[in-house]
């Protein structure tokens, strides 16, 4: 029993690793926190720093996420364990003791979660969100619709009712810490990336 609530505490802090901030700081000399939106998450270091830095950013997020989840099932190999390891990673990320509990959206943390406790239904999502940011060029648009497909692919695709009721669970927490880039699309002011703007623009 202390060896499994240790590792859920190595979880969170293991979701906790602030790559946004990190990565900032030493690819381009800032505070993430202080610069764009001000979000210490991947899609602000894509566009505040650069596509690499921000590249870099998603996988060490999503893989913070990704293998805390992994090795759980070393340690118990039930589902309810690996959820709650994958609690404590999200809200790591989202609600990180480094930054003073004020941490990233939740999106690439989530994805790598998701990819280790089920992986069908979240390559789902990606395509869902890949489809909706080539379309509209909003990453956020592309960030909620996946949110709320994960839980319908993870229904769909036989998986018990704990595993949806999670997945329901963090689409919920994924869309209210989309609050303000949903009240900024509704008013059409969100930012798309650059990458869809017309030449001369």
């Amino acid at each position: 029993m202390v060896l499994k609530i240790g590792y859920i505490i190595l979880a969170y802090l293991c979701g906790a690793i602030p790559f946004a901030y990190i990565i900032a700081k030493i690819a381009g000399k800032v505070d993430i926190r202080t610069v764009g939106s001000g979000n210490p998450g991947a899609t602000n270091v894509f566009r505040s720093v650069g596509a690499g830095a921000g590249s870099v950013t998603f996988i060490l997020d999503a893989l913070k996420g990704f293998f805390p989840v992994w090795f759980a099932i070393l340690i118990d190999s039930s589902f309810s364990y690996s959820v709650a390891v994958a609690t404590a990673a999200m809200v790591g990320h989202i609600y990180t003791v480094f930054l003073k509990f004020k941490g990233g959206k939740g999106v690439a943390t989530g994805c790598g979660v998701f990819l280790a406790l089920m992986p069908i239904p979240t390559l789902c999502a990606l395509f869902v969100f890949a489809a909706v940011f080539l379309i509209s060029g909003y990453v956020a648009l592309g960030s909620v619709c996946a949110a709320i497909v994960m839980p319908l692919a993870s229904y769909f695709s036989g998986y018990h009712i704990e595993a949806v009721i999670f997945a329901f669970a963090v689409a919920l927490l994924i869309i209210y810490k989309h609050r303000t880039n949903i009240k900024r699309l509704r008013e059409g002011t969100e930012n798309r990336f650059k990458i869809f703007k017309k030449k001369g623009n």
